[in-house]
């Protein structure tokens, strides 16, 4: 598909785990030249966060050049975006290497493409942070939940690229029932100082299955069927929790989407270094 600028845009579908699944994700392998309007125009066009891809010049410390953007306005780092622009690179045979480091607006990110073809971005340690009292009020007022279906976990922040606000909720039942005030969303992330509210309740602690939904905080689009970044955040509050031993070589599985009819699943690994690789299916 090719837009009026003449940049070809690719959608692929990151994170799919069936029929619709995954969360679109506009691409442009050739961004050279693009303004930052000709950008969002684009990610306004498809309604998704879109990412535009620019060769790096000789002697630079990195390989590629990431620009994010959503409907309404730039973003430092997008988690499905990188894997399906790194899956796009790799079948496309635009890579020279297995790893591949990608300069973006948050700093470098490294990834990696396995014998499969499969691909896992690295996201950074993470921190938590503890949200006031009040703001916890007004987030289970927006998500229009009762104290009694909450998890006994507390609300929180936790951040990698960037700050989700981590919601621990009873069961699956009550995270796929949610039906918040979505006009007050971005007020409420403001309050709490993060970019998006992830509900999420544990599935299988055997297993290491958790379900999430994501509200991000103002991208254009209500929400979110797999929301990579936010997983990695959702893994150090598990960890923080106990939920999750970060010396486990099993990948934690969260699913997402489900709720949208657009059925996710982000695969998170700890990274002895620190951190975690983050990947999963894409088409």
């Amino acid at each position: 598909m090719t837009h009026a600028s003449k940049h070809a845009v690719q959608v692929v579908h990151v994170f799919s785990d069936g029929p619709g699944g995954g969360n679109p994700a506009p691409i442009v392998l050739d961004a050279s030249g693009m303004s930052p309007l000709e950008m969002q125009r684009i990610a306004q066009q498809y309604g998704h966060e879109s990412g535009f891809v620019v060769a790096a010049r000789e002697h630079e410390d990195v390989d590629y050049h990431v620009t994010f953007w959503t409907p309404l306005h730039e973003m430092s780092m997008c988690g499905h975006v990188t894997v399906g622009a790194v899956w796009l690179l790799h079948r496309l045979g635009q890579l020279d290497a297995p790893t591949v480091r990608i300069g973006t607006a948050s700093g470098v990110v490294e990834a990696r493409v396995d014998a499969t073809g499969a691909v896992e971005v690295a996201q950074p340690a993470g921190t938590i942070e503890a949200v006031s009292s009040d703001v916890a009020t007004s987030i289970i007022d927006v998500l229009g939940i009762a104290e009694d279906q909450l998890a006994p976990l507390p609300i929180r922040n936790a951040t990698t690229s960037r700050t989700k606000t981590l919601v621990p909720l009873v069961s699956t039942d009550v995270l796929d029932g949610l039906t918040p005030d979505l006009e007050r969303i971005e007020a409420v992330c403001a309050l709490a100082e993060s970019t998006g509210l992830y509900p999420y309740a544990v599935t299988d602690t055997t297993g290491l299955v958790f379900d999430a939904r994501q509200f991000p905080r103002s991208s254009g689009y209500p929400e979110d069927a797999a929301t990579g970044v936010a997983a990695a955040a959702l893994v150090t509050g598990l960890v923080a929790d106990g939920l999750v031993d970060p010396t486990a070589a099993r990948a934690i599985r969260v699913r997402q989407g489900r709720a949208m009819g657009r059925p996710s699943e982000i695969s998170i690994r700890t990274r002895a270094s620190g951190g975690v690789w983050l990947g999963g299916r894409v088409r």
